[in-house]
């Protein structure tokens, strides 16, 4: 059995963690991470010890095989995995979840991975990630899947898309205020289906342009480079007088470093029924299949009276994501989160997300795979307010604070190592 999975936490800005010291002769997972007791004093209305994958079901496949892609990845350095995590406000932001995606990419030497999925969410006139930023001179028309159904876009997995008619486009990309920073080898532009009758330029990074490959009918255009570079400067050059709307759904930052790639899917105010709008979901999503998929979306599924609230809906909503995840790799690992505590209207404990808890819990063992349950370990009902008072969730008693958001990451990174600590101790004692 291959002990590689040695890791630390300095990265992530909150310090709730103390780790044991390593033993460099022989590497292994178990024991190797403790919950500070600081924390524990500072957070007492938090279940620590109940910050766990739950499996349901003691037999999980996929999440075995997820294991073992991880433990060969660390020893060989000779395989990507692809990681995706989906929901609405929370992980628009790109707070936690990038917390997550730098330990990912920091913690193993030679396992960096890739950037994955990016989009231009200040050019669509919208909150966007810390972590990168893109800019341009052009004048851009934003939309979202959540309030825009236009006939002529079509969503992908994004649920999101700018538009621009010029004939001289202008885009750049940068990294900002970010740890991990993967190398740019190819791109992946998604755009119009059909062919487009623009030009892409690199700027001074014309000359190493390797390949460029164009699939009309899948709605994206690939380019590749001889050597890698860490930010974008792409002109779209119209070649024909004739006016055309260009129509960009996200990009997608590629290499071939070996490592994890963790892709962060969210729009404002999206549930579930959003996602199982976008008609190119499932046509995206394949073409980087998902090793491991996590769902946080159900706030706004749940976030009306509670007569109002349908499980069985939201129950139909979730199996049938789930069932798109698996069509686009069987052997996936889910992760099913349930929602945080929040108030509807800043007046009523929203009693729905017990509801859909139940829903969630039906589903993973139906399914044979893993529970995240923070809104029972966060406290449940009401406990957002014990967080914001504490100053983890903002007034809104929805939405966490950054020092918040930096905690669930923490917690997050927690119950992840855990579930491989917990693997490791099953295996040692199969083999013993």
């Amino acid at each position: 059995m291959n002990k590689c999975f040695i890791f630390s936490l300095l990265i992530i800005p909150l310090s709730l963690f103390s780790q044991a010291p390593v033993d460099t002769s022989e590497f292994s997972l178990i024991n190797t991470v403790t919950i500070d007791s600081n924390a524990v004093n500072q957070f007492p209305f938090i279940s620590f010890e109940n910050n766990i994958f739950d499996f349901p079901i003691q037999e999980n496949t996929n999440w075995d095989h997820l294991y073992h892609q991880m433990d060969s990845m660390i020893e060989r350095k000779d395989r990507k995995l692809n990681f995706y995590h989906i929901g609405g406000s929370h992980i628009q932001a790109d707070i936690y979840t990038h917390d997550f995606r730098t330990f990912l990419q920091n913690n193993w030497p030679g396992l960096e991975g890739h950037r994955g999925l990016v989009f231009p969410f200040n050019l669509a006139k919208t909150n966007n990630p810390g972590n990168y930023r893109f800019s341009s001179s052009n004048s851009w028309s934003g939309y979202r899947s959540v309030i825009h159904r236009p006939k002529f876009l079509h969503y992908g997995i994004t649920g999101a898309a700018i538009s621009c008619s010029d004939s001289l486009i202008g885009l750049n990309f940068i990294y900002k205020k970010t740890r991990v920073s993967p190398p740019i080898a190819a791109i992946r532009i998604y755009h119009n289906n059909g062919v487009i009758p623009f030009e892409f330029n690199f700027g001074s990074n014309e000359l190493l342009i390797r390949s460029v490959r164009r699939c009309a009918e899948m709605g994206y255009t690939e380019i590749h480079f001889t050597d890698p570079i860490d930010s974008l400067d792409i002109q779209f050059v119209r070649t024909i007088k004739a006016p055309f709307r260009l129509d960009l759904y996200g990009f997608e930052l590629m290499n071939e470093s070996p490592g994890i790639s963790y892709n962060s899917i969210g729009i404002n105010g999206a549930g579930l029924y959003t996602y199982l709008g976008n008609e190119f979901f499932l046509r995206d999503l394949k073409q980087t299949p998902p090793d491991y998929f996590a769902f946080s979306v159900g706030t706004n599924d749940g976030f009306v009276p509670y007569k109002s609230f349908d499980p069985n809906v939201y129950k139909k909503n979730l199996e049938d994501m789930m069932k798109i995840v698996l069509e686009a790799n069987p052997k996936c690992a889910i992760l099913l989160t349930v929602p945080n505590d929040c108030y509807y209207k800043r007046k009523y404990p929203n009693k729905n997300t017990a509801r859909q808890r139940d829903v969630i819990i039906e589903l993973a063992k139906k399914y044979n795979t893993a529970i995240w349950d923070f809104y029972g370990f966060m406290g449940g009902l009401g406990s957002s307010y014990t967080w914001k008072n504490s100053g983890l969730m903002r007034n809104d008693l929805v939405h966490f604070t950054k020092k918040g958001y930096h905690l669930k990451a923490e917690l997050y990174i927690d119950a992840f190592l855990k579930y491989l600590n917990q693997k490791e101790c099953e295996l040692e004692k199969v083999n013993f």
